[in-house]
């Protein structure tokens, strides 16, 4: 069994697109699911035996001239433990076993004449040759596993044509021109498609209200409308309509951005919700469907409870607070077999929202800092996207 759970977990490697508010919305929701296990007294997972393994409108299809060679994904993994806690966004590569900050984006908010205003993005990406991180001017941009290729949104805010960009000579391998804007890119987990985001218009912008106390609220109108699965060998992109979730709906989502993701095994797609469960799947066709059997995400990420040997289950609830050590406040990935990827914060946690990414220890003993505490108050506030690199 743990051989076949080891196998199942090397084809799950991926990641879908962070939502920019992850930690808060984790940090405020605590309405879990029921889980049947038993959490460890001290730690962060759990020892567990057996893993539970109609049409919406015309498609349109784009085919252009060529596509991309995908490159193979190192064989040996890189289990290095990389952190920089001088720079707040980090200037030099951060990765810890098997997950690298492949990216990340600050924000901004730009005015508008009729007094609304727009949450802009401005990205960086990996380097490797200069082993840290480029600001580039992309609309948005995901990189694929094996840190060897991104795909990048030409545009401002959203826009028609994605680029195929090789990581370490920073030249587009090819366009692919599209018929509707998109507005997020996201890499199917094994590294040969990209999920695109279409919208009518671009998705967060917001103005404020007035009443007892001024408070920004998003735009009613939701502007999704559809994706595209792109092949990257073949440069085909197919498009399928898909309107966005009500946000009065049970489930539905008030958040006028609402960009898909890939399932673990890259078989299914799923579009977010703001309740519990945070998840509703399709086929890749577009059809709504139950989830897939072997799809245990850690909530609000799109990373799997399991450990890569297939012994141990991430636990809803987080280890207590150790005196000196540093706090733990969300989980987000396995770096390897013994550590876990999270979000924590200072000694003191003085604020929840003072935090920063740090490696910590099943037992909930070991805690180490990979990045410095993110300041949420200014521009320089930063999110990171997290990749395989194998």
């Amino acid at each position: 069994m743990n051989r076949l759970l080891r196998d199942t977990m090397e084809e799950w490697a991926g990641e879908a697109q962070v939502p920019h508010d992850l930690a808060d919305r984790a940090l405020r929701r605590r309405a879990w699911l029921p889980v049947a296990v038993t959490v460890l007294a001290a730690g962060l997972a759990v020892v567990v035996a057996v893993l539970a393994v109609g049409p919406h409108g015309r498609n349109t299809t784009v085919r252009p001239a060529n596509g991309v060679t995908v490159p193979v994904r190192p064989e040996v993994p890189s289990m290095d433990v990389r952190a920089d806690l001088e720079n707040a966004p980090p200037k030099k590569f951060v990765a810890a076993g098997d997950v690298a900050v492949s990216a990340y984006f600050t924000t901004w908010r730009e005015k508008l004449p009729d007094g609304a205003e727009r949450l802009r993005r401005v990205w960086h990406m990996y380097d490797p040759r200069s082993d840290g991180y480029e600001k580039t001017a992309w609309a948005w941009l995901d990189v694929a596993p094996g840190l060897q290729l991104a795909a990048v949104l030409q545009g401002e805010k959203i826009g028609r044509r994605v680029g195929i960009l090789d990581m370490n000579t920073r030249q587009i391998l090819t366009w692919i021109d599209l018929e509707h804007d998109v507005g997020s890119l996201t890499w199917s987990p094994d590294g040969t498609k990209v999920l695109a985001t279409a919208y009518s218009r671009y998705p967060e912008q917001s103005r404020k209200q007035m009443g007892e106390s001024a408070y920004t609220v998003e735009d009613l109108v939701t502007p999704r409308t559809g994706y595209y699965i792109i092949d990257v060998a073949t440069g085909e992109a197919v498009y399928h309509p898909l309107p966005s979730l009500d946000r009065d709906g049970k489930p539905g989502n008030m958040n006028a951005r609402q960009d898909l993701g890939w399932s673990l095994d890259g078989s299914m797609l799923w579009e977010p919700t703001d309740t519990m469960p945070d998840r509703l799947w399709l086929s890749l066709d577009g059809k709504r469907q139950e989830g897939p059997a072997g799809d245990r995400y850690i909530d609000y990420t799109s990373w799997s409870k399991v450990s890569p040997d297939g012994r141990r289950v991430l636990g809803r609830d987080l280890p207590p607070s150790i005196p000196g050590k540093r706090v733990v406040l969300q989980q987000l990935a396995w770096t390897d077999n013994d550590n876990v990827l999270t979000v924590g914060c200072a000694v003191a946690c003085d604020s929840e929202f003072d935090n920063g990414l740090v490696l910590a220890g099943v037992d909930g003993d070991r805690t180490t800092p990979l990045t410095a505490v993110r300041d949420r108050g200014g521009d320089e506030t930063w999110v990171w996207v997290l990749t395989r690199r194998n």
